[in-house]
């Protein structure tokens, strides 16, 4: 049965044409082989659709396997770009929800959409997908910086990760250590993060050492339970396999056989940043992620160990540097909207 027009988003999918250009209107067919993915493909009530609609100006109707698109002629060919890479997600088994869509959506304005399925694996032909499995899901680039981010994590020794919040940083690191650890490419995953406060004085804290830090720590905690099922969590935190600490525990070791993350690498200092890269070892990765726009140290961004450490190794054999911006932002598109308006829309 073919949808009705939304008519509070009539205006979206119909501008005025520019004085300088007319805006060239297209309309398209694309049919959909497996009819058992539609379902899931157009979402409740045809929210999928909708949000596609909303966010690209153009209008859709579904009659069986087919899907109508109409509207400005970029539009039109994003749109289909988008509905595509969503049926190619649910072919191969991975999850589509509004963030997966809006990311797909972000990337369609790019050259690199098809990279969110496929890899370049040179001479114009294509590789395996770029993507993370873990216990719990399979995780796919929403960017492509993530995408390149994704590349590095498998390629260089020690990488820094800089860019604001909701960029994926942490969590992607997170889900291929422990896509590591599972492989047995690693033995150990360590997880760590200066203890530092975020403007605010906590004062004294009870409890143990563990209880102490552990609110610190709690981001990457997060990560892993969503990598990991709870109980192979648990079992690995109980022997040691991983290990959750903040970064005045890593002095004198030597890490390896291990793949460490540094969270929060914004609030070290030039010592403890010298110290713990230092600690890298036989057969290990680190990954060191923060924002440099986020420093909450004594003394702000001139004793930041991370913006030191990137000037003095950024180019360096075996070094990684992947800078994420707001345009990356992959959680809610408002949270993207919020760092854009509080640092400029290259933070």
């Amino acid at each position: 049965m073919a949808r009705k027009p939304i008519q509070k988003d009539a205006q979206a999918f119909s501008p005025p044409p520019s004085p300088q250009r007319e805006v060239r209107r297209a309309q398209i067919d694309i049919s959909f082989e497996n009819q058992s993915l539609l379902a899931a493909l157009f979402g409740q009530f045809d929210a999928n659709l909708v949000q596609v609609e909303n966010r690209l100006g153009v209008f859709m109707s579904a009659r069986g396997n087919q899907l109508h698109i109409e509207g400005p002629e970029d539009s039109v060919a994003r749109a289909r770009d988008v509905l595509t890479a969503m049926y190619d997600r649910l072919a191969v088994g991975q999850d589509l929800d509004a963030g997966a869509i809006e990311a797909l959506i972000t990337m369609s304005d790019e050259p690199t959409l098809d990279g969110i399925v496929d890899a370049d694996a040179g001479n114009g032909k294509r590789g395996p997908p770029i993507m993370i499995r873990t216990r719990r899901k399979t995780i796919v680039p929403r960017s492509a910086m993530q995408a390149t981010y994704m590349r590095s994590l498998v390629r260089d020794d020690i990488i820094f990760a800089l860019g604001p919040a909701g960029t994926g940083k942490t969590y992607l690191a997170v889900a291929q250590a422990v896509a590591q650890l599972i492989t047995g490419s690693v033995q150990r995953l360590i997880l760590s993060r200066p203890a530092v406060e975020a403007g605010e004085k906590l004062g004294f804290l009870p409890g143990d050492m563990k209880e102490k830090v552990d609110p610190y720590l709690r981001p990457l905690y997060d990560a892993l339970y969503d990598c990991m099922p709870p109980e192979q969590v648990e079992r690995r935190l109980a022997s040691g396999e991983i290990e959750i600490a903040p970064i005045a525990f890593m002095r004198g070791r030597t890490l390896a056989d291990a793949f460490v993350i540094l969270d929060e690498a914004q609030n070290t200092t030039r010592e403890q940043m010298k110290m713990f890269l230092t600690r890298f070892g036989q057969n290990s990765r680190m990954v060191i992620c923060g924002d440099p726009r986020q420093v909450d140290i004594p003394g702000g961004d001139g004793m930041s160990g991370l913006a030191d450490a990137v000037g003095k190794l950024e180019g360096v054999d075996g070094f990684g540097t992947i800078r994420f911006t707001a345009a990356d932002v992959v959680r809610h598109p408002i949270v993207g909207r919020i760092v854009e308006a509080y640092e400029g829309p290259n933070a």
